[in-house]
């Protein structure tokens, strides 16, 4: 459920923000793993996977966005 709130945010973010939108969702996606290391306990390898698709998601969305649109 975390992870599908963290996406919707960074969907959020991409509508709200399309020029800066990958170095901010770069940070937060960043913030959310080391959160899920620090705090949840998981282990670097454990959450570079979730990393990856946090980031990952928004910013294919964002790219196709950008392809179409210009």
């Amino acid at each position: 459920m975390h992870t599908i709130i963290v996406l919707a945010i960074g969907f959020g973010l991409l509508v709200l923000c399309a020029l800066v939108f990958f170095p901010l969702w770069l940070v937060g996606a960043g913030i959310n793993m080391y959160l899920g290391v620090a705090r949840a306990g998981y282990s670097i390898s454990e959450e570079a996977p979730m990393f990856a698709l946090v980031f990952g998601v928004p910013a294919i969305a964002a790219l196709i966005v950008w392809w179409v649109l210009r």
